[in-house]
């Protein structure tokens, strides 16, 4: 049987700046914003600072990270493998690395046909 195919990915610089934000906060979570202040970008909280509701879903853990999205926009969003990246600049969020004058971003791609069926299953969020 073949790996499971994670629905959230992390690059090596989105690690390096996950690792400064931690060092700072403490135990991380991200939610993707579903049109809020930046648009859709991803949200970088103290873990459990953000609330969540019965209409999110945790679509994985990125670098340790549980990494969370509302059910509604994840029916747009199911086809696609989200990485989670990082640019300068100051995005107009309450995220905590925009102090650093960096925002988090996503970057996806389609899933290959092959990897929908090995697709790591989304989790409902009780609260």
């Amino acid at each position: 049987m073949s790996a499971s195919v994670p629905r959230v990915t992390v690059t090596d610089a989105a690690r390096e700046v996950i690792d400064r934000v931690r060092d700072r906060h403490g135990p991380l979570m991200f939610h993707q914003s579903g049109g809020c202040c930046d648009g859709s970008s991803p949200m970088c909280f103290e873990q459990g600072d953000f609330r969540l509701g019965d209409s999110d879903v945790k679509l994985g853990v990125v670098y340790d990270c549980p990494f969370y999205m509302s059910r509604d926009q994840f029916e747009y969003w199911k086809h696609m493998q989200l990485t989670l990246d990082v640019k300068e600049g100051r995005g107009a969020s309450f995220s905590l690395e925009i102090p650093l004058g960096l925002r988090f971003v996503i970057r996806s791609r389609l899933f290959r046909d092959d990897e929908l069926e090995r697709l790591v299953p989304v989790e409902a969020v009780h609260t």
